[in-house]
């Protein structure tokens, strides 16, 4: 527990920290937020996948189950939202898309070390690909393949990938600067989270609760039953079911605002799920390690 504890503190703490900032001080994230998105990020994706000894063929396994995993939670979360009369549009993305940036690329980092960095960058990688075109077009009811091409981490993906792929050989120097713009984008993630959560309310608490619940539950029910379906060593199992115990991402809030559907009930969910996510974690931390 104490090793639980060690691992989930600096992470919480983090947030906190932005929360608390953003109480006071309502600091304008906007910029920092979209030099994440388009620098710092990418730059961790490319130092981590251009790195030695990363091999994508390795983690296609992971990688499916992973798209299984989200994939799987719209389909159970799909009859639920109709059961009690909510919107598809506005219950099942947040029960999709989980938090494998923000929360997920620190866990992994703190839980098992520097080395599970390229499965949990698969992970996040599967997440957020699906985020911006299903769940782009679960919202608007239409897709932007093209759109996919101007990501940056998409590109920095693609770039890293090439680069493992014919053993190019990046100079040292620029590799450690590339890999030092990467250090940033995790606990800036984390202080941004904490900063977005002041700006969600507890209106409609009965989905926000209902979410928190079916989230994780979803996830690692259909985990659960892949690991016996896929040969995953056990660092990455233990990968996938933190990935699949995650609350719901906070871009979920942000897409809800950017097309009007229902921001208020998706901030609940997004808001209930985080602050459940303080009691699962550790849970599932604790069974796995």
């Amino acid at each position: 527990m104490l090793q639980v504890l060690s691992i989930i503190f600096p992470i919480f703490a983090l947030v906190l920290v932005g929360y608390l900032y953003a109480r006071r001080h309502g600091p304008d994230m906007a910029s920092a937020n979209r030099l994440n998105i388009e620098v710092f990020t990418p730059a961790l994706i490319f130092s981590v996948l251009s790195g030695e000894g990363f091999e994508l063929a390795a983690y296609a396994d992971l990688a499916l189950a992973a798209l299984l995993v989200v994939l799987g939670s719209g389909i159970l979360a799909w009859p639920l939202a109709r059961l009690f009369g909510w919107q598809g549009q506005t219950f099942v993305p947040p029960m999709m898309f989980n938090n494998s940036g923000n929360m997920g690329l620190p866990l992994a980092l703190f839980a098992f070390g520097e080395a599970a960095l390229p499965a949990a960058m698969v992970l996040f990688l599967v997440e957020n690909t699906l985020h911006f075109t299903v769940g782009n077009a679960i919202l608007t009811r239409r897709i932007h393949p093209l759109a996919l091409l101007r990501m940056p981490m998409l590109l920095a993906t693609l770039a890293g990938i090439l680069v493992s792929a014919l053993q190019l050989a990046i100079p040292q120097p620029v590799h450690a600067a590339i890999e030092l713009l990467g250090q940033v984008a995790i606990p800036l993630r984390l202080f941004s989270l904490g900063v977005r959560m002041t700006g969600v309310g507890l209106h409609d608490w009965r989905m926000g609760l209902a979410g928190a619940i079916v989230c994780p539950l979803s996830g690692l029910l259909l985990a659960w039953t892949l690991l016996g379906q896929f040969e995953l060593a056990d660092n990455e199992a233990a990968e996938l079911l933190v990935f699949a115990a995650l609350p719901p991402a906070v871009l979920n809030y942000m897409l809800a605002e950017r097309y009007n559907i229902e921001p208020e009930r998706v901030a609940a969910i997004v808001l209930m799920g985080n602050l459940a996510s303080v009691l699962v974690i550790p849970a599932v931390l604790y069974l796995v390690l």
